[in-house]
């Protein structure tokens, strides 16, 4: 498998041979061994799934951890994973924002049917709903443009990779694309990449209350913070 996020690399920083399991699988095992600890993805490929089996594992989720479910999605930057299941890459944005309308829909509504460019089907139902409501929280994770757009536009919230704890929004924003994506905050409210606090809805604190600006999470032996 070859391909790489960081330029003139050959090679994925994982190696294809890399053990893998359902990661809705493992987290409900988690789920029946914990009684408080959120479980989380960073992030679930959504696109590489059919909406159905997506919003099914998350729903299973969400119930047998009693609300504990975060949904962290993306779109993936690794080509052959889409050629192994025989998707086209360079749709992979739109396929991803039409499985995530989906599965808020079955999440959420009593029936649903759904003509578009990927998924095609007639009037379904969907039980059981989710325990937290309207829906798990979605976090959309990427820092291209797109990415950031689809955080603001889909998303209750936004992760990024390989980044220290503090300042990842103006590292993103300083890689060419300060002023240009729109993120919106928790309160709803609309604006362009140039802040931490901006971007995650916080108001400014003092340096002794940074420790409060955002949970932080360790994966892969670095610590990133989540909103």
């Amino acid at each position: 498998m070859g391909g790489s996020p960081f330029p003139g690399q050959e090679h994925p920083p994982v190696p294809p041979s890399t053990p893998v399991f359902d990661v809705f699988a493992y987290l409900s095992y988690l789920a029946g061994r914990t009684e408080h600890v959120k479980l989380a993805t960073h992030v679930y490929l959504l696109g590489l799934r059919h909406p159905f089996i997506a919003a099914r594992a998350i729903t299973t989720l969400d119930i047998v951890s009693g609300g504990r479910a975060i949904v962290g999605i993306g779109a993936g930057w690794l080509g052959t994973e889409w050629d192994a299941v025989g998707l086209d890459f360079a749709s992979r944005g739109r396929r991803v924002d039409e499985a995530a309308d989906v599965c808020r829909r079955l999440w959420t509504d009593e029936v649903i049917e759904q003509h578009g460019e990927f998924y095609d089907f007639g009037p379904v139902m969907f039980e059981p709903k989710p325990v937290q409501k309207p829906h798990p929280p979605v976090i959309v994770g990427g820092e291209s443009g797109a990415a950031l757009r689809r955080a603001a536009r889909l998303g209750n919230g936004w992760v990024g990779m390989d980044h220290t704890v503090y300042g990842p929004v103006e590292r993103v924003a300083r890689g060419g694309r300060a002023g240009g994506p729109a993120v919106r905050d928790h309160g709803g409210r609309s604006g362009h990449v140039r802040g931490r606090h901006q971007a995650m809805g916080r108001r400014r604190r003092r340096p002794a209350d940074r420790r409060a600006v955002a949970p932080i999470t360790r994966c892969g032996g670095r610590l990133t913070r989540v909103q």
